[in-house]
């Protein structure tokens, strides 16, 4: 099942003009405050009318202008998942849950499966005054699977969450994506989320797209890092845990080599992504001796570009996979850094955080 959508529509002083297909998983509209992204959410729920465009889910057509198309929201069988949970105070867990069935065609997953693949089974006989925030947002996703939805919509669902509620909440949004065929358009400013969660990613700007593809691709391209923003600009780095050490640390296998991180909760064998910050990757040119740093991966250089200012966006090719590096202009001159260039790539361990890893 997929969603595609072509649409365009004006207000005063914006346009929007956008055009892309979300496959299983998770989809990230990702872009800064303004740049449309829940706009093109509240159309494919219904909620906004376009001026032109079309949009389907799962071969059924939800609107169509040229074709006279506009099926009303009750009628779209999509899932909403907004900021804040929306449970009915009144009302137990199950009660919240179940509910979500009232007006759902029969199908799709049971409320068993919901309970364990969120892990609300203690929760169930709560109100949710009695709920922390992330548990309330367990609950809302669990609400939106039992209607039997044809794609979900989450617009920032972890927003109005603290740093220890969105670490709770991340894993079960894991099993969430891995564990269902619906596909999910997931609104988001926040980069770690996007990097952990997203297989595709869509990047808007002003009412466009800039760029759309699969998460790794895109966030490794470096005439896109000024738009996701220098800072938050990164790559994802596919490994496999491999060991865990007795001090403490976890030896990831790479396509590069061992790669170890501080202590990581997962079983050997399991397939992980990490997300590597740009400017927290140095490159040298012959394999460094004597240095602190454990990770050291020989590389190639795959593009070179030079900022209008003193920084410098290198993607380096790591056993085939990209990484991306923020260096200043002077170090890429001074090493000459140019297509095809041997190099090794050198992150620390602990530069690295837990909220930057995630399953595969």
């Amino acid at each position: 099942m997929s969603l595609s959508v072509e649409l365009e529509h004006a207000f005063p002083g914006f346009a929007l003009d956008v055009a892309f297909d979300a496959p299983p998983g998770v989809t990230a509209l990702f872009g800064r405050s303004g740049s449309g992204k829940t706009t093109v959410v509240n159309a494919v729920a219904g909620l906004l009318m376009p001026d032109r465009g079309r949009i389907s889910a799962g071969g059924a057509v939800l609107f169509d202008r040229a074709g006279g198309v506009a099926l009303p929201p009750h009628r779209r069988r999509l899932g909403y998942v907004f900021q804040d949970a929306r449970l009915f105070p009144h009302l137990t867990v199950r009660q919240n849950l179940t509910y979500g069935r009232w007006f759902a065609p029969k199908g799709g997953v049971s409320l068993e499966a919901v309970v364990e693949m969120l892990g609300i089974g203690a929760l169930l006989e709560r109100h949710p005054v009695a709920l922390s925030g992330g548990e309330k947002q367990r609950v809302a996703i669990g609400r939106a699977l039992l209607s039997n939805p044809r794609l979900l919509l989450m617009d920032e669902p972890l927003a109005a969450l603290d740093e220890a509620r969105k670490a709770e909440i991340l894993p079960w949004l894991e099993r969430l994506r891995d564990g269902t065929d619906i596909p999910i358009l997931y609104v988001s400013h926040a980069m770690a989320e996007v990097a952990r969660l997203a297989t595709t990613l869509v990047v808007m700007e002003a009412g466009r797209i800039r760029a759309a593809g699969p998460v790794a691709e895109v966030l490794a391209d470096p005439a896109l890092a000024p738009v996701l923003g220098l800072r938050e600009a990164g790559s994802i780095l596919p490994a496999r845990v491999a060991a865990q050490e007795e001090d403490r640390l976890t030896r990831l296998e790479t396509a590069a080599g061992p790669v170890w991180l501080p202590r990581v909760e997962a079983a050997v064998g399991t397939a992980l992504r990490v997300r590597i910050a740009a400017q927290d990757v140095i490159i040298a040119r012959a394999r460094p001796e004597g240095i602190s740093a454990l990770n050291v991966l020989p590389a190639v250089v795959a593009a070179v570009r030079m900022g209008d200012g003193p920084g410098a966006l290198v993607r380096l090719s790591v056993g085939g996979d990209a990484l991306l590096v923020r260096i200043t202009r002077r170090s890429a001159m001074a090493l000459e850094l140019r297509e095809g260039a041997a190099v090794f790539a050198i992150v620390k361990s602990v530069s690295v955080a837990q909220a930057d890893i995630g399953v595969m």
